[in-house]
């Protein structure tokens, strides 16, 4: 793959990752009570998840691609509409006041936890099928294109996820996003995805 594919599609997903979803709330809680640990052995559980998902859609793709090019066109479009859903919801919320609140996590298996968020977490999914396609070349094996996408994604929510793991517990977070903060990681995000959006609607 060219380096240009790579960093473009690591700049579209990570706006994904840093907005306050399913994965980064249970990770947040996890830490919350100044216990990094858990934090981390949750965004292991994550990204764990997450190879699941890239394993079963790295054979789906290539499966796809090869069989049926008016479906991959129509996933293009269909991952432009995700992209500008996703930003069109981000945008709204950035709009609006309200923290965005923490709770501490229950005791249990962090990694099973955080192992079973991703896996049921449809936008993980959605993410692989319709996005991953859109930085994917005929010139090359679709599957290890597959693979190696999926690979930056997760390594970018271990990245992520950890450093707001150590981050939350070495301050003693409070339970609260501040308003100010969340906000305008949402605006920005929902702008980039904006971008990204027409930057794959162009092809």
């Amino acid at each position: 793959m060219n380096p240009t594919s790579i960093l473009l599609f690591a700049a579209t997903v990570l706006p994904l990752i840093c907005t306050p979803g399913p994965d980064m709330l249970f990770i947040a809680s996890q830490a919350i009570s100044g216990d990094a640990s858990a934090g981390r052995r949750a965004t292991a559980g994550v990204c764990a998840g997450y190879v699941v998902h890239s394993l079963l859609v790295a054979l789906g793709l290539a499966a796809i691609i090869a069989t049926s090019p008016l479906l991959f066109e129509a996933m293009r479009w269909i991952g432009v509409a995700y992209l500008v859903y996703l930003a069109s919801r981000l945008i709204r919320s950035a709009l609006s006041a309200g923290n965005l609140a923490l709770q501490p996590g229950v005791g249990g298996a962090p990694f099973k936890r955080g192992f079973l968020t991703a896996v049921l977490n449809p936008k993980g999914m959605l993410i692989y099928f319709a996005i991953l396609p859109q930085f994917m070349h005929g010139n090359g094996s679709t599957t290890s294109q597959a693979l190696i996408l999926s690979a930056i994604f997760i390594g970018l929510c271990g990245v992520v996820y950890l450093v707001l793991s150590s981050v939350i517990a070495s301050t003693g977070a409070t339970g609260n996003f501040s308003d100010r903060r969340r906000r305008w990681i949402e605006g920005v995000s929902g702008g980039f995805l904006l971008l990204a959006a027409g930057r794959i609607a162009a092809g």
